[in-house]
């Protein structure tokens, strides 16, 4: 299980990279081994659009079930990673990299503050 130390988690299963003033997020590696193999992604909110932190961003579809992704963090989305509807697995091999969902544009740097580090998420997992 992949915890990168540069990320910043949610108790949800999201992640956040702080770049500057652009944030990427994703699903983590712990979310993307319990959905098991993501076969699609709807990623609901558009390009331009204003998000809350904790407001859905769209759903990720796996053989076993389907799960809602959330806004970490509250801001303007600035790009949707739409080659993940092509080849959706990337999500499952490369979750922190290739398989990322969003960049938000922040506007408010305390929610990043406030989210969890890699040893809070691992003690949340269990991991």
């Amino acid at each position: 299980m992949n915890f990168p130390e540069a990320v910043k988690y949610t108790k949800d299963h999201e992640w956040v990279r702080p770049e500057g003033n652009i944030c990427t997020v994703g699903v983590t590696d712990f979310a993307q081994s319990e959905l098991g193999d993501i076969i699609y992604l709807d990623i609901t909110t558009e390009t331009g659009s204003e998000v809350k932190q904790g407001d859905v961003l769209g759903s990720i579809e796996a053989v076993k079930t389907v799960s809602e992704i959330y806004s970490p963090v509250s801001g303007k989305i600035l790009e949707i990673n739409t080659g993940i509807n092509d080849n959706p697995s990337i999500v499952n091999s490369e979750p922190y990299e290739g398989g990322w969902i969003i960049k938000i544009e922040p506007t408010n740097q305390d929610e990043i503050n406030n989210l969890m580090t890699a040893e809070a998420y691992k003690t949340l997992t269990g991991s």
